[in-house]
């Protein structure tokens, strides 16, 4: 019998009760009006016994960047059960259902953010994220930062202004979110945070910063830019609040290039993993993705959650095109033999083929490695937002 619905606005109730017991939090009523508009976007399914909601699993449509493309991506969240459902494997049935229902709406990836990453391994996704988090002292930016010109100034809530850079900014990484405006108004300026933007010498917008600045600590809640200028604008002004903070805390992408930049690197960095990724549709994922050079290869796919997407694949990249052909007696003494997740990880350039090949977690022959390291682009996996 088919326990899984795809549940409606009447069950909000039932589904925030769940939220709230799972992750331990406890909403006001206008912060359950708010969740609940902010739900009406994304597809939730439901597994239900006896008419009572026991477990659920969210999908939120959205895109992210991938080689400065837009892929279209199921953002899978709020996944939870009650207790006494749990190890029943509801959780698992969902998981599968959400994605038959990602790769009917042409969603070839999916990014999630886990509560145990060996959890979700189980079901194909793969770390393939990780955020670095600085606290450095307000006296590291205090320098002469050699600026060409250009002015930096506070501005409001600007949402055109604010998506222009972040748009150009979020295109050089893989896997940050296209956004809209509800995602600006809903996700990003949700409290009353303090914004500034810098502007070249043609007074054309090149970078932003939105911040609190409380207990004597600066803390960049996001920031973009276009260029390095604009960069060391936002610098010189977070600088300039010396009087007011003497620490500065911000989150960067994993090889961010500010230690680069101050005269003393020595500070607090951290590494932490964040979110996992996974390819949902693994032809459509191949043929939709932008390899910067041409070439034939063949790959030995398995995926021992989602099986549709298990087997051989000879692609064929030339002119800008790639032709993707599934062929179960493929040549597999030139092939390249990897899981789901590794093959999630290597195209988003997580880390390269030989970083996973070297730890043995990929076979194939050394030639066919190289080939594959002069395909996909190296560019840095970053997500700024949370869902």
């Amino acid at each position: 019998m088919e326990h899984i619905e795809t549940l409606t606005e009447a069950d909000f109730d039932a589904v925030l009760a769940l939220d709230q017991f799972a992750f331990q939090s406890e909403l006001s009523a206008d912060e359950l009006s708010e969740e609940k508009e902010k739900i009406k976007q994304d597809t939730i399914w439901g597994w239900k016994e006896d008419g009572q909601l026991a477990a659920k699993v969210h999908q939120i449509p959205l895109s992210c960047y991938i080689n400065g493309k837009a892929f279209a991506m199921g953002g899978i969240a709020g996944v939870a059960s009650w207790p006494e459902y749990r190890r029943r494997g509801m959780v698992k049935h969902l998981l599968y259902h959400a994605l038959v229902k990602m790769k009917e709406n042409g969603q070839s990836i999916s990014l999630l953010h886990p509560f145990s990453f060996a959890f979700y391994r189980k079901y194909g996704w793969e770390h393939a994220f990780t955020r670095q988090h600085y606290s450095l002292p307000m006296k590291r930016l205090k320098k002469k930062w050699n600026l060409s010109g250009g002015y930096v100034r506070r501005i409001g809530p600007d949402i055109p202004l604010l998506q222009q850079i972040y748009s150009e900014y979020a295109s050089t990484f893989n896997g940050m979110l296209v956004r809209d405006e509800a995602w600006w108004r809903q996700r990003v300026l949700t409290k009353k945070y303090q914004i500034a933007a810098t502007f070249n010498r043609q007074d054309e917008p090149e970078g932003y910063i939105i911040y609190d600045v409380t207990s004597n600590i600066f803390t960049i809640k996001e920031w973009a830019y276009v260029n390095v200028q604009a960069q060391k604008q936002l610098l010189h002004f977070i600088a300039n609040h010396d009087s007011m903070a003497d620490k500065v805390e911000l989150t960067v992408p994993e090889r961010d290039n500010l230690p680069l930049l101050l005269d003393e690197p020595r500070f607090e960095q951290k590494l932490t993993p964040y979110f996992m990724a996974r390819i949902v549709d693994v032809q459509q994922f191949l043929q939709e993705y932008p390899f910067q050079d041409e070439g034939e290869f063949t790959l030995v796919v398995s995926d021992e959650f989602f099986p549709e997407n298990s087997g051989t694949y000879q692609l064929d990249i030339a002119a800008g095109q790639t032709t993707v052909n599934m062929d179960e007696q493929g040549n597999d003494t030139q092939a390249i033999h990897c899981s789901i997740q590794l093959l999630t990880c290597m195209l988003l350039n997580f880390r390269r083929p030989k970083d996973y090949y070297q730890a043995e977690l990929i076979a194939g022959e050394l030639e066919a490695i190289e080939r594959l390291e002069k395909l996909i682009p190296n560019r840095q996996t970053f997500l700024s937002d949370f869902f």
